[in-house]
This record gives structure tokens, sequence and C-alpha cells, in this order.
């Protein structure tokens, strides 16, 4: 059991001896490319997923040079499959809105607070082993500084999604900022990511006081 735990948080296996990866890698882009038909808005699809793309073709770049244990790319592969569904049906109209809607009667669309309390909750452990990797950090330094960048980049996308709807011009607020009537949204929003950070620094923080892994 531990030689298999300590396979999914090595960043030494090679890409060509690296089965896990190459699964994965290959289950997450044929659930993209289904997922790339025929979205409910193909301007915004392409809006959503351009950014993303870009950021797996950094992380490929990036694995001579750099590279993340293969837990940390599944949790990534996670984060990107929950955006993909948003990217394919739209945050306001993903099936999980419908069936709140239709259970409970809510009035807004909760998928984007999922996916953001997920970001902080997926981020932590790729984020603190990056910086663990480029940084010599303190013990308390290694659990506060992820979510300290979780908050950053959560504020960062934030200010992205304004500047989208800027330029989209007349209806882009409610196309990339999505507050649905919230005047609050944007800090619900950061305070979820914050809030997933938090949560999956102290569930870090326990597992290993009884584990000797990192």
């Amino acid at each position: 059991m531990k030689s298999r735990w300590r396979r999914w948080t090595s960043v030494t296996i090679p890409f060509k001896q690296n089965t896990a990866l190459h699964v994965m890698s290959i289950a997450f882009f044929v659930y993209f490319w289904i997922m790339a038909i025929s979205p409910t808005k193909r301007s915004q699809w392409f809006a959503e997923c351009v950014p993303l793309l870009a950021i797996i073709v950094v992380l490929t770049i990036m694995y001579r040079r750099y590279r993340f244990s293969n837990l940390s790319y599944l949790m990534l592969l996670v984060f990107f499959s929950l955006h993909v569904v948003a990217a394919h049906f739209t945050y306001e109209g993903t099936p999980f809105d419908h069936w709140l809607k239709h259970s409970f009667h809510t009035k807004r669309s909760y998928y984007d607070r999922v996916v953001h309390l997920f970001f902080g909750l997926l981020a932590y452990y790729p984020l603190r082993e990056f910086l663990i990797g480029k940084m010599k950090l303190h013990v308390f330094w290694s659990y506060a500084l992820p979510v300290v960048f979780i908050m950053g980049l959560s504020g960062l996308f934030e200010i992205l999604e304004m500047l989208a709807a800027s330029v989209a011009g007349k209806g882009g607020e409610a196309r990339f900022v999505g507050m649905q009537g919230d005047i609050f949204d944007t800090q619900k929003d950061m305070e979820l990511a914050l809030a997933g950070g938090i949560v999956a620094s102290l569930a870090h923080f326990l597992l290993r006081r009884n584990h000797s892994d990192p």
C-alpha cells in the first residue's frame, strides 16, 4: 500500500514509464472531445476552453524540466473536467443546476460555486508540491502559502472575468461574470475557493501526522 502511495506522490517517473498518467491523459482528452460536440454556446465554449488548453500545453512543456506527481495531475484533471462540463452546458445551464431548480426550487445556478470550492480543494496539493519543489519553505508556510496562492489566483480569475465582460460589450457581464443578481457573487466565489484551500490544508496536515509521506 505504501509503495503504491509513494508511486502516486513521486515526481521522478519518466513519461514513457508513467502508465497512470497515460491512462489519465487519454481518458481526459476523450472526455474533452466528447464534451466539445455541440456545446450550448460555441463562442462561450471557446472562451472557457482556450485558456484551459493553454494551461495543459504549459504543463506538457514543463514535464521534462519540472513534473508534478500523478496525484497532483489527477487533482488537476478532475478540476479541468468540472470546468469542461460548464464550458459545454454554460455555468448557468448544467444538469446539476437543472436538478437543483427542479428538486429544491432554487432561483440561481450554483454550479459555479461548486467549481470555486473544488478549485480550492483540488489546487492545494499541486500548489504545495510546486512551492516545496521550488522554495525552501518552513513547515508552517508549506501549509499556509498554497492557501494564499489559491486566494490570489481566485481573485485573478475574477479580474479576468471582468476584463472579458468589458471586451465582450453589451451582455458580457451576464456571459462572463454571471452575478445572477447577487452583488456579493464575486466575494462569495473567492470565499468558497479560500474555504476549499483551508479544508485541503487541514486535511493534508492531519494525514501527514499519521504518515511519513510529504
